[in-house]
């Protein structure tokens, strides 16, 4: 009967004393919606749907990491901007003068609000790059392979800033 009453205070304590607690790390416990933006591609080079395809994969980190709900006008915490870069450039070269490894790199720019935290708000330019051989053509599944490890690093790294804080 003794343990029996240990593991039940043990239980408690560890449930009740560590108050709010989300595993994702989401600081913006007041708040109960976001609204995305659609980000418009201003990059020298564009690239048909990107533009399209983050604001969707922004939307849906946030709306899959948080218990936020998804809206187009007045929320509580908003996120816009814009493609600033969307760049493929050689990396390594080989002594023919070819590229041997090519790099796209992504860069948007990130307005974040939110209406109960002013102070939080910032304005900051988010970058992540992919490389590939410098033999292939950034098309077809290397395209699609490409776009989605960038999408998903620029996103994480886009919720940590406004959202887990790290």
């Amino acid at each position: 009967m003794k343990t029996y009453k240990y593991i039940i205070t043990l239980i408690s304590v560890l449930l009740f004393s560590c108050g709010p607690y989300s595993f994702t790390g989401v600081q913006k416990l007041n708040a109960e919606t976001f609204q995305v933006n659609y980000f418009v591609n201003n990059a020298s080079q564009i690239e048909p749907g990107f533009d399209r395809d983050f604001t969707l994969a922004l939307q849906d980190l946030i709306a899959n990491q948080t218990n936020l709900n998804l809206t187009t006008t007045n929320g509580d915490l908003v996120y816009e901007g814009e493609i600033v870069e969307y760049r493929i450039s050689p990396t390594t070269a080989q002594a023919n003068s070819t590229a041997a490894q090519n790099r796209l790199t992504v860069a948007v720019q990130v307005r974040f609000y939110d209406k109960d935290e002013p102070d939080e708000e910032f304005e900051q330019r988010f970058s992540f790059f992919y490389d590939y051989d410098g033999s292939s053509l950034l098309q077809g599944a290397l395209r699609e392979t490409a776009h989605e490890e960038i999408f998903e690093r620029l996103t994480q790294d886009i919720f940590n800033a406004t959202l887990a804080k790290w």
